[in-house]
């Protein structure tokens, strides 16, 4: 496997903190996202790669790891204490055989004047020195990290999408109710293992835009009413907006400003729980009357007087 450059992807430096990373990640994401780049091959493969590159750099112990081994880095700590095992074992050895004080390139079943490095190649998977092959270890395949950007009333709908991860379609189906920066784990779907080793997982990380109108907390949302002057006096009807519609509603004579009404079950529905929804808040903002004529003017001061 060619080694990849997990900086040069990112487009950042070896020193570059967290933050950057994040940053250029998600600029990268944004752009070679597969949805604006349905049919580009290569921007799908870009889109991976990222997704790749921040899985390990944005993982504080991940980078420290490639940092230190490159492109060994899922399993260049075990590689070091093999190592170490081998060193010590051959250490035990020596001065076995007959008394001859022979060292541990002799031992029998390494190979005739086989090294250290014979050994250590035969142990995963390598067959030199005339030594015996060993069955080689299964490495889990990487876990991939990738977001996915939905609109404030596409999470309040249960539907499917179709993703591009690692060259492959699948289909996912997205409950009503998710919320921003919820992580789904999509098992298998990581890139692939090493040796018969099993794959990793997918996890997808929703991004859920900001809506004009309402601003939610978990399934209850809140939104601002403007009202005005006259109906919060003498009291009326008024139409206001729900996620799933406009409502009636009664306003009581007398209505101050800032009084919240709470409208139950119209808030966003309730995550894996179809039935259930929030509720929504409505505050009143009552609207002081602006460039009154003359004779409005006078009513105000006769009522005032009054």
């Amino acid at each position: 496997m060619a080694f990849i450059d997990y900086y040069k992807i990112l487009g950042v430096d070896k020193n570059a903190t967290e933050k950057d990373i994040k940053a250029a990640y998600r600029k990268l994401a944004r752009k070679f996202h597969p949805d604006l780049n349905p049919n580009d091959t290569e921007a799908n493969k870009k889109f991976q790669q990222i997704n790749e590159a921040n899985e390990v750099l944005s993982d504080p112990e991940k980078r420290k790891k490639y940092d230190k081994y490159g492109e060994n880095w899922q399993h260049g700590e075990e590689h070091e204490q093999y190592a170490r095992q081998q060193q010590q074992r051959g250490q035990q050895y020596s001065g076995f055989g007959g008394g001859q004080g022979q060292g541990f390139e002799s031992f029998e079943g390494f190979g005739d004047g086989g090294d250290f490095s014979d050994f250590f190649q035969q142990m995963f998977g390598g067959s030199g020195g005339g030594g015996r092959s060993r069955a080689q270890a299964k490495y889990r395949g990487q876990d991939f990290n990738a977001e996915l950007h939905l609109g404030f009333r596409e999470a309040a709908e249960t539907h499917k999408q179709t993703l591009t991860v690692n060259g492959k379609q699948i289909r996912i189906t997205i409950p009503a109710g998710v919320e921003n920066g919820q992580t789904i784990k999509i098992a298998g779907h990581g890139g692939p293992g090493s040796n018969g080793g099993p794959a990793g997982d997918l996890y997808i990380a929703f991004v859920i835009a900001n809506d004009p109108n309402f601003k939610r907390t978990g399934a209850d949302l809140y939104a601002n009413v403007k009202l005005d002057l006259y109906t919060a006096v003498l009291g009326g009807e008024i139409t206001v907006d729900t996620l799933t519609g406009k409502v009636k509603l009664k306003v009581a004579p007398g209505t101050q400003n800032g009084t919240k009404v709470k409208l139950k079950g119209k808030g966003f529905p309730v995550y894996k729980k179809p039935d259930q929804f929030g509720d929504l808040y409505l505050t009143y903002d009552v609207q002081i009357p602006t460039n009154l004529t003359d004779k409005q003017k006078e009513l105000f001061t006769q009522l005032a007087e009054s």
